[in-house]
């Protein structure tokens, strides 16, 4: 897959690397930091622009160690020597600020000290995604960036192949969900379905069972179908809340439920994502 291409900025020299103290929170060479806090802007500017922040050290050298280009780094004092090999190895300028300086431009304690401006990878195509899987998620109007995060994490943890997301899912790139995942979502390969939810056929002419999670009346239990058995698996999961769609659930091959106790009616999403995902990945 060929890269996103993006004009150097003018103060970029063959010494990018070496680390510049800034001490102006308008300075622009620290634009790709401002305003972060402010969901609905970096919603729309982030993809927009071909980029997006990694957080902390992990989040930061799992980013590089899955191919994405770092555009600049802003690190707090102390960080410069735990980062030294980072530093050493980019191809991109470092920014040196105080911990107040960074929350002035950012607009929250950045706490972990660390970001970093990355550059998107085009995505690939849902059809190439599935050729090569046999577990899939397939994720309907998630939103929460929290969640996603967490179901990005368990994704990779509990060894789903692939995430498929509907179009009005959330951006798995946008800092929360990144910083929630641990790094994850650079780990576990997704794309989008769309048209939705007739994408979905092409989920299923791959040769995958749709699996809808969901407690409505007339769902099975999980283990009862025995899922680690099926070839190929897709589980479907809704937002929180509402759940899937009745669209999405009429889709489904089978409608399948996590037994509840205790009066309880579901769980979480992220929480019910990962029991699901060790259902169909591993035999009991």
């Amino acid at each position: 897959m060929g890269r996103l291409a993006f004009p150097a900025p003018a103060w970029q020299d063959h010494r990018v690397s070496e680390p510049r103290t800034v001490t102006d929170p308008a300075d622009p060479r620290l634009a790709d930091y401002t305003g972060l806090t402010d969901v609905e802007l970096r919603r729309r500017r982030e993809p927009a622009e071909g980029l997006f922040i990694a957080e902390g050290e992990k989040v930061v050298r799992r980013a590089l160690a899955a191919g994405y280009r770092m555009r600049s780094m802003l690190l707090t004092p102390k960080w410069l020597d735990v980062m030294a090999d980072v530093i050493a190895e980019a191809d991109a300028p470092v920014h040196v600020v105080d911990p107040a300086l960074a929350e002035a431009v950012t607009g929250y304690h950045v706490h972990r000290g660390a970001l970093a401006s990355m550059e998107r990878l085009p995505l690939p195509d849902a059809a190439d995604l599935l050729a090569g899987a046999r577990r899939v998620a397939v994720l309907e109007g998630l939103v929460d960036h929290t969640n996603l995060g967490a179901i990005f994490r368990s994704a990779a943890a509990l060894g789903m192949d692939a995430v498929l997301l509907s179009p009005d899912c959330a951006d798995p790139l946008y800092r929360r969900a990144v910083k929630v995942s641990m790094g994850a979502v650079f780990a576990v390969p997704y794309a989008r379905l769309d048209p939705w939810p007739a994408a979905l056929d092409t989920v299923r002419a791959a040769g995958f069972d749709l699996l809808a999670l969901t407690p409505a009346e007339g769902a099975v239990d999980l283990s009862a179908l025995a899922p680690h058995r099926l070839p190929r698996a897709a589980l479907m999961l809704g937002a929180e809340g509402d759940g899937l769609t009745r669209h999405a659930l009429a889709a489904a091959d089978h409608l399948v439920r996590i037994p509840m106790a205790h009066g309880i009616d579901s769980l979480n999403v992220g929480a019910a994502a990962a029991v699901a995902f060790y259902a169909v990945t591993t035999a009991p």
